[in-house]
């Protein structure tokens, strides 16, 4: 599904040049902060007014900080407050279909995420269980039973872990039997 909101006027635009799924938006939203470089968009102003530029959006007057935590918190993210609003607005053209638009990124992000809602896709989103990763990832999987952001790295590092503990349990009952 495309993201779409009022340009000024009254001539709804598709956001971003080209098609930009909701997914997209979310995910590049909730992944503003990253945990394993500890760095974050929304510390750096330049960084995110060319966030902002290159989606096409406003910055808005809600909290951006309480917003990206209030959905990081709603997919997983165990570190994260869930308190957050936002205005979304139904357009409904002259014969055409009703949409949600919004004029800035909270009010994109929140109908964006309110679209996978409603088609059922909003359970895919979902944050890597690794505490210093926790970077959000939509699951494509059949079963929607991915579990890391990349199993190369995330996952690897925890199948490693696990096997050291269980070599290292493993030999520890080999003394003790001795």
């Amino acid at each position: 599904m495309t993201l779409w909101w009022l340009a000024d006027g009254d001539n709804p635009r598709e956001a971003y040049s080209g098609c930009v799924t909701d997914v997209d938006l979310v995910v590049d939203f909730l992944n503003t902060v990253n945990h394993d470089s500890h760095t974050d968009v929304l510390d750096d102003l330049a960084a995110w007014q060319a966030w902002l530029a290159e989606r096409e959006l406003a910055e808005g007057p809600a909290d951006v900080r309480a917003v990206r935590g209030a959905l990081r918190a709603a997919v997983g993210d165990p570190v994260a407050p869930a308190a957050a609003s936002a205005a979304v607005t139904i357009e409904l053209p002259a014969g055409g279909t009703p949409r949600l638009v919004a004029r800035d990124v909270v009010g994109a992000v929140f109908a964006a995420a309110s679209r996978l809602a409603v088609l059922g896709q909003w359970e895919r989103v979902k944050i890597c269980p690794a505490d210093d990763c926790r970077w959000a990832f939509y699951d494509r999987s059949r079963n929607h039973s991915r579990t890391w952001c990349s199993m190369q790295v995330c996952g690897n590092r925890e199948k490693a872990r696990s096997w050291r503990d269980r070599r290292s349990e493993e030999q520890l009952g080999e003394r003790v039997d001795q």
